[in-house]
């Protein structure tokens, strides 16, 4: 995960949009080369969030971003635009040749820290549609971290999963409670053994317990851990970077 630095006209931006793409640039290119897979950029950086509707110059800029970083890496690049912009992600991934997104609110209503965020599948994928897009891979949220899910509580965890295959996600993300927290072990192997399309864990993942999650998910979304001190709000650590995927280069 890179965290691109707090874009223009929101609270806390202090760089201009070259100086964020440069940076955002430099992060792609260490993660390549330390081996990782793939890596998704998200304006995690542009608190307080807005709730699904972000400006244009949040597109534009995100648009740049991803377009610069995808010209310069050669592994498959994905797209989150917080909170739940998730129309405006799909169109920033086809202009920039992402392959993925990542999508807030798929399936079910949960109560955000922004609002309430109601289900989106049917606008997304029928825009995914309109605008030619199939081939950009929908990686959807369940039970969402930062969020209260007291109005499904009557729903398992496999409900949500379910849920997403019947409307057409292409695999699921299952996070913690919140950024940097530990997935739910028990919850993560309801859906292992019900779900036959890809199962990604979207937090709290480190070089210490990565080994109990090996042979229940089929990829890992890291951002704290790579960071200095395990903080998503400080430079990424090289060293931190590459110890860690010596290990996982072991799970192998």
């Amino acid at each position: 995960m890179i965290h691109v630095d707090a874009l223009p006209g929101t609270p806390n931006n202090k760089l201009t949009i070259s100086q964020i793409i440069s940076k955002a640039v430099e992060e792609a290119k260490l993660y390549e080369q330390k081996g990782l897979d793939a890596i998704i950029m998200e304006n995690m950086h542009d608190v307080p969030y807005l709730n699904k509707k972000v400006g244009p110059e949040i597109t534009a800029s995100m648009t740049a971003i991803a377009t610069e970083v995808k010209n310069t890496i050669s592994i498959p690049c994905g797209i989150q635009i917080l909170a739940g912009a998730n129309i405006e992600a799909l169109a920033v991934a086809q202009a920039s040749g992402c392959e993925f997104i990542r999508v807030e609110g798929f399936v079910y209503s949960h109560i955000a820290d922004e609002g309430l965020m109601n289900a989106c599948a049917g606008e997304l994928m029928r825009y995914r549609k309109m605008i030619g897009a199939d081939e950009i891979a929908v990686f959807a949220d369940i039970k969402k971290k930062h969020s209260s899910h007291f109005i499904t509580t009557d729903l398992d965890i496999t409900d949500f999963a379910e849920a997403c295959k019947f409307f057409l996600a292409d695999g699921i993300i299952i996070t913690g409670r919140s950024t940097s927290k530990e997935t739910d072990v028990n919850e993560l192997q309801k859906v292992y053994k019900i779900f036959d399309l890809p199962i990604l864990i979207g937090s709290g993942i480190t070089i210490q317990n990565i080994d109990k999650y090996w042979d229940l998910t089929d990829g890992f979304i890291i951002g704290s851990y790579f960071k200095e001190d395990g903080d998503w709000r400080i430079t990424v650590s090289v060293d931190r970077v590459q110890s860690f995927m010596k290990y996982v280069n072991n799970l192998k």
